[in-house]
């Protein structure tokens, strides 16, 4: 039934976005995305202002999903049906697969002209350009081992802030024990896999997250260690509620936010929501890395893919490539949508108090050799392996396999993904 679900929804977008591209006018940009969360749409809004104050209309194409799936679904249609949009949100391997089928815009006179490459880590560089030629313009870099908390739970139940795995089980016990849901998730696979990627690095480490999660490395991927990141997954299975099952992440943030739970281990769009809701970081909730994380960052980064259009990319599409990479948008974009800016010469002056340390963490990680492209976001390797993850690390959480069977679940779906 799900799966019939899915599919409907999937077809009915694809139905929309087909009929809203016949009225798009010339000086138009249409946009596909999937930011439809609050929180989203209102980072999504400043952009929007930005290019109506040029004169150039908005064509929406908002298709829901947290993780992107159904936007992609979209996406293949429409370009297989001839008519690709103006320009597109993506993540990670997906910008550089559509650049390896020659679908992308070269955008390297709007990056000469704007210096892009001195002001983009190399890091996003990797997933904006291809073949050397600038196809996508980054918006912002999200990491992804957050926690956000409630604090006047916290406060309640004399719960510090966890800074260790022990800690941590500590508080849940707490929480649980008080009638509260310690973990609010939503059961959806790229949800799951966000938790996993914390695990991983928390366990095992910098070199192990290197090893298994982007080396892909049989002989990490099938250690102990990984058997541990499992065990650990069924123990904060045990702290989510019964109704978890394909809850939509701001759903589950709107639980904490509500104090209806303690915790979410959430990238930090999730702020957007608290933000939305009246929320002030370290006054109304709080904002940390996953223990044992703190000095690491895995990351994903919203861009915009330009497809071609004809010979060079049109007016709207240079106006969007520029609008986004300005250093004011970019600040006045990632206060409301809780990232922090791609560009490294944004001031933190505007940032809150999780900003500030979103800013501060990337640029240590940056600089230590600890930033690294996250598994459950794409940006550790490509599609299929991630996909192939993904089966098993639901599959786990859900109670399918044990650990063991799981990690030789894992390194066999690996193998025959690559």
């Amino acid at each position: 039934m799900r799966l019939n679900f899915a599919r409907s929804a999937a077809m009915l977008a694809i139905v929309a976005a087909s009929a809203s591209a016949t009225s798009v006018k010339a000086e138009d940009v249409e946009v596909l995305h999937w930011w439809t969360s609050g929180g989203e749409a209102a980072a999504l809004n400043v952009l929007k202002e930005n290019l109506q104050d040029q004169g150039i209309g908005w064509q929406d194409m908002p298709v829901a999903g947290g993780g992107g799936e159904q936007a992609m679904t979209v996406l293949r249609a429409r370009v297989t049906g001839g008519n690709p949009p103006a320009a597109v949100q993506m993540l990670g391997f997906d910008i550089t697969d559509w650049a390896a089928e020659g679908a992308l815009a070269n955008l390297n006179d709007i990056a000469a002209e704007e210096n892009w490459d001195a002001v983009v880590p190399p890091a996003l560089q990797k997933f904006s350009k291809y073949d050397g030629e600038w196809v996508a313009a980054p918006v912002n870099v999200h990491s992804t081992n957050w926690v956000w908390a409630n604090k006047k739970i916290l406060d309640e139940l004399g719960i510090e802030q966890p800074e260790t795995w022990d800690e941590l089980v500590a508080a849940m016990d707490k929480v649980k024990a008080s009638g509260k849901t310690a973990v609010a998730h939503g059961g959806q696979a790229w949800q799951d896999a966000t938790i996993f990627d914390a695990v991983v690095m928390a366990t095992g480490g910098p070199e192990f997250y290197q090893a298994s999660m982007v080396d892909l490395d049989p002989d990490a991927l099938g250690s102990d260690t990984m058997k541990e990141v499992f065990d650990r997954m069924t123990v904060i299975r045990g702290y989510v509620d019964d109704n978890f099952s394909g809850r939509d992440w701001n759903l589950a943030s709107a639980m904490v936010i509500n104090d209806e739970a303690a915790f979410q281990f959430m990238g930090d769009w999730a702020k957007g929501e608290f933000l939305k809701a009246g929320l002030t970081p370290d006054e109304d909730f709080l904002c940390f890395r996953f223990p044992g994380t703190q000095d690491q960052v895995t990351f994903n980064s919203d861009q915009f893919a330009f497809f071609e259009q004809g010979d060079e990319p049109t007016p709207e599409q240079a106006a969007l490539a520029k609008a986004i990479m300005s250093p004011e948008f970019q600040s006045a974009f990632n206060v409301v949508k809780g990232s922090v800016p791609a560009r490294t010469d944004v001031s933190d002056e505007a940032f809150d108090a999780c900003g500030k340390k979103g800013m501060a963490d990337l640029a240590a990680a940056s600089e230590s050799g600890n930033l690294f492209g996250s598994m459950a976001h794409g940006h550790a390797n490509p599609a299929s392996v991630k996909n192939a993850m993904y089966d098993v690390i639901t599959a786990q959480f859900n109670g399918e396999y044990d650990s063991e069977t799981a990690t030789e679940e894992l390194v066999t779906a690996v193998q025959i993904a690559q």
